[in-house]
C-alpha cells in the first residue's frame, strides 16, 4: 500500500480512495516485483464479476487474471484480434477454450442482462435445449433441483473437478442456458426470465 508501483499512479489511487478503496493483500513496506503481480491479479479477478481481455500476448499478464477468473467461477470474455499479430495470441487462446467472444460492448450488455433495469413486460418464450455433453447435462440437471446453486455447491453435488466445472459453467452460458451472478451463484436462465417476468409485472 505505501509503495504503489508506478509511482506515477500515486494521484491515480488518491482519486479511486476518494470513492472506492485501494486494496491489497501485502503488509506495509512489502515492495512489488514480478512474484507479487500474479497474486495481485487474483485479487482483480475475484473482485469482478467478469473479466474482458481486449489485447494479450501468449506470456501476457491478463491471461494471468482470465485463469484466476474461470477457477473462481467468474465469466471471462475475449476479444479477438489479427491472426497475425502477438497481441491477439492470448485473446485467441481463450476463444478456443470457451471465453465468450466480444466484439462490442452489447456483448457484455447481454450476459449481464439480468442486472439491468428491465425495459419492458412480459417474458420471453421458451426456446429448446441445445444439445448437451454428459458432463453439461450432469450440472444442469444439479441446477434444475433448485435453481440456484454456488458453484463450490455444483462442484461437491456433480463430483466433478473444480477445473472441470469453471469449462461446463463457460460453455453452458455461451449457450444461454445459465448465468453467473456475484458471489458465484450459478442461475438457470429460464429460471432467471421466470423472476424477472414476475417482478416486471407486479411493479
Amino acid at each position: 500500500m505505501d509503495r504503489l508501483y508506478p509511482e506515477s499512479n500515486a494521484e491515480l489511487a488518491d482519486r479511486i480512495a476518494e470513492s472506492g478503496a485501494v486494496i491489497s493483500e501485502f503488509p506495509f513496506g512489502r515492495a512489488p516485483d514480478k512474484t507479487t503481480f500474479p497474486m495481485r491479479n487474483r485479487i482483480v479477478s475475484g473482485l469482478a464479476t467478469g473479466v474482458v481481455v481486449v489485447e494479450a500476448g501468449k506470456r501476457s499478464g491478463a491471461l494471468i487474471t482470465a485463469r484466476e477468473a474461470l477457477e473462481s467461477g467468474r465469466n471471462v470474455f475475449a476479444v479477438p484480434g489479427r491472426v497475425d499479430s502477438p497481441a491477439s495470441v492470448g485473446c485467441h487462446d481463450l476463444l478456443k477454450e470457451g471465453a465468450r467472444l466480444v466484439t462490442g460492448v452489447d456483448d457484455v450488455i447481454e450476459e449481464y442482462e439480468q442486472l439491468l433495469p428491465a425495459p419492458g413486460r412480459g417474458s420471453a418464450p421458451a426456446r429448446p435445449r441445445p444439445p448437451l455433453s454428459d458432463e453439461e447435462a450432469r450440472v444442469m440437471e444439479w441446477l434444475d433441483t433448485d435453481g440456484l446453486r454456488d458453484v463450490d455447491g455444483i462442484i461437491r453435488g456433480t463430483g466433478l473437478a473444480p477445473a472441470t466445472v469453471g469449462s461446463i459453467l463457460i460453455q453452458l452460458e455461451m449457450k444461454r442456458l445459465v448465468r453467473m451472478l456475484p458471489g458465484r451463484v450459478v442461475e438457470p436462465v429460464s429460471v432467471a426470465a421466470a423472476d424477472g417476468a414476475g417482478d416486471r409485472g407486479g411493479a
